[in-house]
């Protein structure tokens, strides 16, 4: 049996593809047909309306089409609104920005201080080390002196320029100084950094190194691309008849660790001195010759030299025999002496020995009594500059004349 919405539905679509069919292809009569019973189900009182008014639009396009005699009209395109010439863009949301994006962190003051500006003003120093310390080496709202290096005044001292360099790693540049303060004939010295606060006064950042922090002086010091700061220290101070070669010196890096600085490159101590060996002296008795007629005698010791090492020693020297006083020499190895300077009177220098090495010596001089009976000799390590070095073990350099009864 023909179902009756068919018949209806065949007829108007018969009637649109005739009016369409060379622009649209038509979805065809099943899609049509799940259409109209679908809307059946939601209203089956309005099946036979909806199905007519779906259809009722092409089939009135039709007939205008017919009645204009025009071409049909092409499919439509779907795109999207082009915004009048007129009409403002639309701008884009506001956005607040908080301080912190907007407002710069401040730059860090300039540290850099030039000599006369050190000495122009009071400044801070951190405490001398040392109860032995004048009270005039003081350390707050100190007015450097620029006195001469070596330092002659027990008053604060800044020696030599100052190095430059970004040590805090704020960006800006710090002054590095060297103060020195005299005590007796040695001086105290500290190694400062210094820097300028937002109201540009000087303040100290902090002590890099002092003196008799494992050494006992500072002759030199730089600042590194990287701010860290190089000390050249020492473990003598050349004073008190102290001769310009006995000081070894090390480099020794420090940095600024947020509240101090602190040594990260470079050896921290000195320990034994390599330069050094142990020479051991054994005398024996002084033999005397029979007066003659004038009354002098000569006498004759043998000097045992051992070189315990560990290193070579390029010449011996021995003092103290006052060989000079008592006539001066009369044969032996002290024909062939050559006088040097010493750490107390003048030597008698001679051969070199090696570590490990041993010769004896024959003494022959004039004799006569020492007035306090207690005349003596000593062995010196001396290297091919006829500089003296201290022993390892100097108890056993000397030994005691002791002349035969």
């Amino acid at each position: 049996m023909t179902d009756p919405d068919d018949v209806l539905v065949g007829g108007e679509f018969a009637a649109f593809r005739a009016a369409y069919a060379p622009v649209v292809q038509p979805a065809g009569t099943a899609a049509v047909r799940r259409t109209v019973r679908r809307r059946r189900r939601r209203a089956v009182v309005l099946t036979a309306g909806a199905v007519v008014l779906a259809v009722a639009i092409p089939v009135g396009a039709s007939g205008a089409l017919h009645r204009r005699g025009g071409p049909p009209p092409e499919p439509a395109l779907t795109a999207e609104p082009t915004p009048s010439a007129s009409d403002p863009s639309p701008s884009p949301p506001a956005v607040s920005a908080s301080p912190s994006a907007t407002s710069p962190t401040p730059a860090a003051p300039d540290g850099r201080i030039s000599r006369a500006q050190l000495l122009a003003g009071d400044v801070d120093l951190v405490a001398w080390v040392g109860a032995w310390m004048p009270k005039t080496c003081t350390s707050r709202d100190v007015r450097l002196d620029p006195g001469p290096n070596p330092i002659t005044k027990s008053v604060p001292v800044l020696l030599g320029d100052p190095a430059y360099g970004d040590v805090d790693g704020d960006g800006a540049t710090e002054t590095v100084a060297l103060v020195g303060c005299r005590y007796g004939e040695a001086s105290a010295k500290q190694l400062l950094a210094f820097d300028r606060d937002r109201a540009g006064q000087v303040v100290t950042l902090g002590r890099v190194v002092g003196t008799h922090e494992g050494m006992d002086d500072i002759t030199d010091f730089s600042v590194r691309a990287d701010g860290t700061v190089r000390a050249y220290v020492a473990d003598i101070q050349p004073c008190c008849d102290t001769p310009m070669w006995k000081p070894r010196h090390q480099w020794r890096t420090f940095t600024w660790a947020g509240a101090k600085f602190t040594q990260t490159a470079g050896p921290t101590a000195f320990g034994p001195d390599t330069r050094s060996t142990d020479l051991t002296l054994r005398l024996g008795e002084v033999v005397l010759t029979t007066p003659d007629a004038s009354g002098d005698r000569i006498a004759t010791v043998t000097a045992t030299v051992t070189n315990r090492g560990p290193v070579d020693v390029p010449r011996l020297g021995f003092s103290g025999f006052r060989l000079y006083d008592v006539g001066g020499p009369a044969g032996g190895v002290l024909e062939r002496c050559r006088e040097v300077p010493s750490d107390s009177s003048g030597a008698c220098v001679l051969d070199g020995l090696a570590a490990g090495a041993r010769r004896t010596y024959t003494f022959s001089f004039h004799y006569t009594p020492a007035p306090d009976g207690d005349a003596a000799l000593r062995v010196i390590h001396y290297d091919a500059q006829d500089h003296w070095w201290d022993d390892l073990k100097p108890k056993d350099n000397s030994a005691r004349l002791r002349p035969a009864q």
